[in-house]
């Protein structure tokens, strides 16, 4: 006679969730238990959208208390640095371009719209903005601030976001 391995309670009750097509695990009083995945997706998005709308944020003055225009003149000449490479007549366009971009993926972000378009434009915003840093100044400055990082991280958002059943997720593709 063969014994059967000993399976504890949580697990069968786990398992027993899963097969039912439950989203989580649920604890013995009945609440939702999130998994490591998508804490570290809620955890990640908004950080990065918080890091977006903290960047705006800078460049008016908001956390200095100074609001104005004068803190945004410091950004087009940092803009330029970062972009040495481009035409002089372009820089303020692609400043203002930026603190769009960003305000408005950082907005989406904390607000959990459109999470695969939103992450994906992030990943690709910052992408962008992590080679003009390695053009103009070298691979050491992306790397320093860690912009790689976080659009590696924001495609890893654009991954989780898909196919989620989440209804601001874009559809799976088959």
């Amino acid at each position: 006679m063969t014994r059967e391995p000993s399976i504890s309670a949580p697990a069968v009750a786990t398992d027993r969730i899963r097969e039912e097509g439950s989203a989580a695990p649920v604890a013995a009083h009945g609440t939702p238990i999130p998994s490591l995945e998508r804490v570290g997706v809620l955890y990640a998005r908004l950080a990065l959208g918080a890091a977006f709308l903290s960047a705006v944020a800078s460049r008016f003055g908001v956390w200095t208390g100074n609001l104005g225009l004068a803190r945004f003149d410091n950004f087009i000449r940092y803009t330029a640095e970062v972009n040495a490479f481009m035409p002089a007549s372009t820089i303020p366009f692609l400043a203002w371009s930026a603190t769009a971009a960003e305000l408005f993926l950082g907005t989406a972000l904390v607000l959990g719209l459109w999470p695969r378009r939103v992450a994906l434009g992030s990943a690709l915003l910052l992408a962008m903005f992590g080679t003009a840093m390695a053009v103009s100044q070298g691979l050491k400055s992306p790397l320093d601030y860690s912009v790689f990082s976080a659009s590696a991280g924001a495609l890893l958002l654009a991954s989780a976001a898909r196919g989620t059943g989440h209804p601001r997720s874009s559809p799976p593709r088959g």
